[in-house]
Order: C-alpha cells, then sequence, then structure tokens
C-alpha cells in the first residue's frame, strides 16, 4: 500500500513539475531568440515610440513606416525577456496592463519574432492608425503586458 501511494505521489509531482514548466517555459528567460531582419531601402516613419517595462524589461524603438501602400511596424534594438506565447498588438490603450485593458481594442500583428532584436511586422491595409495609442509585446498566457511604445505622430 505505501509503495502505492509513493508511486501515486511521484507521478502528481512528475505531472505538475510538466505542467508548470509548459505554462510558464523558465527555460525562456535564461535563452534569447535573436532576430536581425532587414526591410527594403525606402519608406517614410510616420510613427515612432519607444519601449518602456511593464510587467518586464523591455528596451529599444517601435517605427511605422509606409513603404507605397504596405505599413509596416519595425522594432530596432529591441530586447525585452522571452516568455510564452508573446505577441504583437497594436493597443488603442496603451496603458493597458491586463486583459481587462484590451477591452478598449486591440490588433494583433502575430507572434513575437524573436526577444532580441531587429525585426517587422505588416500591419494589414484596413487598420486606421490614428485609432491605435501604441504597440505592445503581450503574454497571450497569460494575459499581461510586458513592454509597451506609445505612438507620436511625425509631422513631416
Amino acid at each position: 500500500m505505501r509503495r502505492r501511494l509513493k508511486a501515486i505521489a511521484l507521478a502528481a509531482a512528475l505531472a505538475g513539475g510538466a505542467g508548470g514548466w509548459y505554462l510558464f517555459r523558465p527555460e525562456r528567460a535564461l535563452l534569447d531568440r535573436v532576430v536581425d531582419e532587414t526591410l527594403p531601402a525606402g519608406g517614410q516613419i510616420i510613427r515612432a515610440a519607444s519601449f518602456e517595462s511593464r510587467t518586464h524589461h523591455g528596451r529599444g524603438t517601435a517605427d511605422i513606416i509606409q513603404l507605397g501602400e504596405r505599413r509596416v511596424l519595425r522594432f530596432r534594438n529591441f530586447d525585452v525577456l522571452d516568455g510564452p506565447d508573446l505577441q504583437v498588438y497594436l493597443l488603442r490603450d496603451a496603458s493597458a496592463s491586463g486583459r481587462a485593458g484590451l477591452a478598449a481594442g486591440y490588433v494583433s500583428l502575430g507572434a513575437l519574432k524573436g526577444n532580441v532584436g531587429n525585426q517587422y511586422y505588416d500591419i494589414p491595409a484596413g487598420v486606421d492608425l490614428d485609432r491605435f495609442a501604441g504597440v505592445a509585446v503581450w503574454c497571450r498566457r497569460f494575459g499581461v503586458n510586458f513592454a509597451t511604445a506609445t505612438f507620436e505622430e511625425l509631422r513631416m
């Protein structure tokens, strides 16, 4: 009987440990996913911002660049703590911190390509940039904002 209880306890501990690892992915805090994408020449920066830390450290710049009919979001010199299921969201409310903060509205530009380096995200054609205040690196699994850049419109 005791042996059986020990086996059940061991199985439960292993299952709990595996589940915790899957949810939190602690190795991502130690390993960087480095990206260094290049953008076609030309284009004009129409919005610019610097990242500020929210629930985790984040730094770098975010620019929206007009390339003819195409608009892209560019992260430069970007660095944020890696985590599980990180997404890039355009936010209507740049101060959004939890799931309730997304109620004002957001547009997902997809999964974060890497937690370090230069990277680009296409902005869908129908998105009205005047309705969005910033961009966030958002942990979808836990509903938290890792880092945010609040845009300033550039007057040319």
